[in-house]
């Protein structure tokens, strides 16, 4: 399952793309975000992995995530392993008119494990893509205010 969320922010591509990657903001605009721990590698660079917990109220989600490319101003991407799924997250930021940037982010999800994970992505795969859009919508706010 694959699928790609968009959203134009005023403020310029840096200020942008840095923010995005900074963990020090996941909680202005990623809602139930705890953590962001580093385990391994050089923290924020290729090869890094760090741990990643998010607390929905309903749920608690842990995650590994491994930077698989850092490419900035222009493209941020990952690989995300959870013990229900695996996915992959292409961030590319773009400029557009007016001191603007353009955020595109794709995720294909690769594998799921258990029924209920196998389940939502049949019949229910936009759920995924809501919680991706809802976010980049809730990170245009936080960078607007930030720039």
């Amino acid at each position: 399952m694959q699928f790609t969320c968009t959203v134009d922010i005023n403020a310029p591509i840096y200020k942008v793309s840095t923010l995005f990657h900074d963990s020090a903001h996941f909680s202005k605009w990623q809602d139930g975000f705890v953590s962001h721990d580093h385990i391994s590698g050089t923290p924020g660079r290729v090869g890094a992995v760090s741990r990643v917990k998010y607390n929905t109220g309903k749920h608690k989600v842990e995650l590994q995530e491994t930077i698989t490319v850092l490419n900035l101003p222009h493209q941020i991407s990952a690989l995300y392993e959870h013990k229900h799924m695996v996915n992959t997250m292409v961030n590319s930021f773009t400029v557009i008119p007016a001191n603007q940037t353009r955020l595109i982010t794709t995720i294909e999800y690769t594998k799921f494990y258990g029924l209920v994970p196998k389940l939502m992505a049949l019949f229910m795969p936009g759920v995924f893509k809501k919680q991706t859009q809802k976010w980049l919508d809730q990170f245009k706010i936080f960078a607007e205010k930030a720039a």
